[in-house]
């Protein structure tokens, strides 16, 4: 039985049991070697928020790919202005950081109606590999959105803002198929870009919240870009 989950968890996570469903079928598919509990979950979530606070730049933006012509394209690529659409069709879920709380049809919206930089898209690629079916979906969606014959595929082209975007994702979603998600080696490690690594990073740090305090008294659990998050000693 999942024992109670912390006052935090239960605020931030919204649905730990959900997640700890999620949690244990990324370890029957052997993504993950230990799962993380809830409070690990917890403490990534924790993570995403400094990266979203210290790197805003990391997110919603490319690093090589010019934005699309048209002005609504280049109106949207301030995300202030971009936010208000994405939340309104779907394609964000604030309360849900992780992504572990989000169904796969809400992960589709969110690749198809949100720009990933180069292959920020295999972290959501790698969760919805653990439903049966999801990535097949996804393609379609990437195909209908890289053809732009509806109203709504053009829209979802200019809220991903950045030429291209669904070009690689229709690719991505092809290879993930072949469970290839396009990752180098040093993406593989990287919690950013990496759902399994993300899980690994989680499952390295304090299980509970009395260890996390230990940490933090020990002078071990930082948040800053040149440290890991909380690692243990």
């Amino acid at each position: 039985m999942m024992m109670r989950a912390p006052l935090l968890s239960r605020l931030l996570l919204l649905s730990p049991a959900r997640i700890q469903q999620m949690l244990e079928a990324a370890h029957a598919r052997s993504m993950i070697a230990v799962p993380p509990n809830v409070w690990q979950i917890t403490l990534g979530v924790l993570r995403m928020v400094h990266r979203m606070l210290s790197r805003p730049e990391s997110i919603g933006l490319s690093l090589d790919r010019p934005p699309r012509k048209g002005l609504r394209a280049r109106v949207m690529r301030s995300r202030p202005l971009r936010f208000p659409f994405v939340l309104a069709i779907g394609a964000v879920r604030p309360w849900d950081l992780s992504g572990l709380l989000s169904r796969p049809d809400e992960l589709i919206r969110h690749l198809v109606g949100t720009h990933h930089d180069r292959h920020q898209f295999a972290y959501d690629l790698q969760i919805l590999s653990l439903t049966e079916g999801a990535l097949p979906r996804l393609l379609a969606a990437a195909l209908d959105a890289q053809a732009g014959t509806s109203a709504r595929a053009r829209l979802m082209q200019d809220l991903c803002v950045f030429e291209g975007y669904h070009d690689n994702l229709v690719h991505a979603a092809d290879r993930a198929l072949a469970g290839d998600f396009l990752l180098t080696p040093d993406e593989q490690r990287d919690p950013d870009i990496s759902f399994a690594a993300y899980l690994d990073w989680c499952a390295a740090q304090p299980a509970t919240p009395g260890e996390t305090l230990t940490a933090i008294r020990r002078g071990d659990f930082a948040v800053a870009l040149d440290q890991s998050f909380g690692a243990r000693a």
